[in-house]
């Protein structure tokens, strides 16, 4: 299965929406949602936990969290906080790396980090399940 990481699925808070149950289409019961989520770029909502409460993200005065002189401001800090503890993802750390390495070399290391072994498909972060084979 050929899988496609995209910059435009790289939300601004530093998640990657190809990995996200929602993108899926999943609940975290595994039921099935009526609608999926396409990823906070591509639905023109430049974050889904952020952007009502930065007005930087709102005007689009900023791309990435980290362009921003309040990086990692207390929103950042309590979402990435929830996503450490429960998920082993952070995304200020993603966001750190994306500004040193860019986001070609983030992209290339998200598709290898969550690559599903057995079919090739997309790990998911929030239970580490393959949507594609089911492991």
């Amino acid at each position: 299965m050929s899988v496609s990481f995209k910059q435009k699925l790289i939300a601004p808070c530093g998640m990657d929406c190809r990995i996200c149950i929602g993108y899926f289409g999943y609940m975290m019961s595994d039921k099935k949602r009526k609608n999926c989520c396409i990823g906070c770029r591509p639905r023109n909502n430049q974050c889904a936990f952020l952007k009502e409460d930065c007005k930087k993200l709102t005007n689009e005065e900023i791309k990435y969290c980290f362009e921003c002189e309040d990086f990692p401001c207390e929103n950042l800090k309590k979402l990435d906080k929830r996503y450490t503890t429960k998920y082993e993802m952070s995304m200020i750390e993603n966001l750190k790396y994306i500004e040193k390495n860019g986001i070609s070399k983030f992209i290339e290391n998200e598709m290898e980090r969550w690559k599903c072994p057995k079919c090739g498909g997309v790990i998911c972060v929030h239970n580490r399940k393959c949507y594609n084979c089911g492991i």
